[in-house]
């Protein structure tokens, strides 16, 4: 599946145009699913936090008993070769991503010297805040650093985030609050969450249970630094039906406004609007914007 309608690959140490086929069938993370990968974003002439998304594929790999075919600063410098392949300013979605390709003799588990990796980089416009998001609230929970692998950015647990958004699409809705096992909110089916009231901004506390993402912290660092109060803590569905205003963050829209939770519908708030004015501002501050 292409994103867009340009996608290039880099793979076995060249890059090629379109879908590449980068798998074989008895590859280990083919029928095992050690497949992990992460997401960063070029828009605009930049690639925020790159060097930490590609930070976070090594570690993901480690988790997965991986080991890592390069390091971050490696990976960070291949996908900016590949950007290069697209007109300046294109908005594209960065993908690495690394899988084992033979397992031990358990079969179960990974080979760790056996790891290939692939870099995809697509062409994805930025949504537009404008129309916001409609959320539901999911029937369906997410497990535990003791019921699953958490702390990876993992293919094998993108199923279960599916599901909460088929059934939240189903619905009439496009994204759900999803809860852990616990009942406390955990984030989104693929975004993490903020909520707003009386001017106090508060997120759910990471605890294992959902992916604390690159652009979620960089939203609570910016919003501090400009004076807001963000508060991390044990969060109910009950939180965000009084809230004033409801955004999410994640890599492939970065900021965009929840307008309308359950049948409430909610403003395009100031809050809102200035944690993403203010990740705009952060991005064009990074080098590439002055490349």
């Amino acid at each position: 599946m292409v994103l867009g309608k340009r996608a290039v690959t880099w793979f076995k140490g060249a890059w090629h145009e379109g879908n590449t086929p980068i798998m074989g069938a008895a590859d280990h993370g083919t029928w095992q699913g050690t497949m992990v990968f992460d997401g960063a974003r070029a828009f605009e002439g930049v690639m925020p936090d790159l060097e930490l998304h590609a930070a976070r594929i090594v570690r993901s790999a480690s988790s997965m008993g991986m080991d890592p075919v390069m390091q971050g600063p490696e990976i960070a410098a291949l996908i900016r070769e590949g950007v290069g392949r697209f007109a300046p300013g294109s908005e594209l979605y960065l993908r690495p991503m690394m899988w084992s390709t033979e397992a031990t003799e358990a079969l179960i588990d990974a080979q760790p010297g056996s790891t290939a990796m692939a870099i995809c980089i697509e062409d994805l416009p930025m949504p537009d805040p404008v129309n916001g998001l409609a959320l539901t609230v999911s029937p369906f929970r997410r497990p535990r650093q003791d019921t699953a692998l958490t702390e990876a950015k993992a293919a094998c647990l993108y199923p279960n985030n599916a599901r909460i958004v088929r059934d939240a699409r189903a619905r009439g809705f496009h994204n759900a609050l999803s809860l852990d096992l616990e009942g406390h909110v955990a984030e989104t089916a693929s975004t993490n969450v903020f909520a707003v009231r009386d001017g106090v901004v508060t997120t759910p506390v990471p605890n294992g249970t959902f992916l604390a993402g690159i652009t979620r912290a960089r939203i609570i660092e910016l919003l501090r630094g400009d004076g807001l109060e963000v508060l991390e803590t044990a969060m109910s569905v009950a939180d965000f039906e009084v809230a004033d205003e409801i955004f999410v963050t994640g890599n492939a829209a970065k900021v965009m406004p929840v307008t309308r939770f359950e049948a409430r519908d909610l403003p395009y708030g100031l809050v809102s609007q200035r944690a993403r004015a203010l990740y705009w501002d952060f991005a064009h501050q990074m080098p590439e914007a002055a490349e």
